[in-house]
């Protein structure tokens, strides 16, 4: 029979933030809804819900699938204290806006721009 281990590791502070809230809110913070992650990772959106709300526990290949669907590494999806340092990753809903404003005829896409740089610079005063 195995012996039993003797070693007695100190708990981990994982930070106030879940691992469910924390997935919860870098998905918000990357714009994405359940259902686009879901489908970015391969398993349905009721799943996604359950790791939010940890009625699921990551396991290792999950919290990978997560990460890379993310943009973000497994040690900020798993352990709050960590923070990015190259900087903040662009927000999926500006992106596609970027991507619908592409396709728009060349002088619709100088029109928006420059009401985004009126924008702007008003915002900045």
């Amino acid at each position: 029979m195995p012996k039993k281990s003797t070693l007695k590791l100190p708990p981990i502070d994982f930070g106030s933030e879940g691992l469910g809230k924390r997935l919860a809110r870098i998905r918000k913070e990357r714009g994405f809804t359940q259902v686009q992650l879901a489908g970015q990772i391969g398993i349905i959106q009721s799943l996604v819900s359950d790791y939010e709300t940890d009625r699921l526990k990551l396991s290792a290949e999950m919290a990978v699938r997560f990460a890379l669907a993310l943009g973000v590494t497994t040690d900020e999806l798993l352990y709050s204290s960590v923070k990015r340092t190259p900087g903040k990753a662009p927000n999926r809903k500006v992106l596609r806006r970027l991507e619908q404003i592409e396709s728009l005829p060349r002088r619709k896409q100088e029109a928006l721009i420059m009401t985004i740089d009126q924008f702007l610079s008003s915002a900045a005063s």
